[in-house]
């Protein structure tokens, strides 16, 4: 595989992780669970009422 080859496939598997997480996400906040997050160097727990809902969200 070449770099313009494999540089094409690392931003297609970027961008299913974005996906996914993006989904799990929106999953957790339909469910009404909440979920821990990284800010600003800390671990914060957002409540499902916390979490802004996915943009395109069915």
């Amino acid at each position: 595989m070449n770099k313009k080859n494999s540089g094409k496939l690392s931003e297609q598997i970027d961008s299913g992780v974005k996906a996914a997480i993006a989904s799990a996400i929106e999953r957790h906040r339909r469910l009404g669970e909440s979920i821990s997050i990284l800010k600003d160097g800390k671990i914060v727990t957002l409540t499902a009422d916390q979490i802004p809902p996915l943009k395109n969200s069915h």
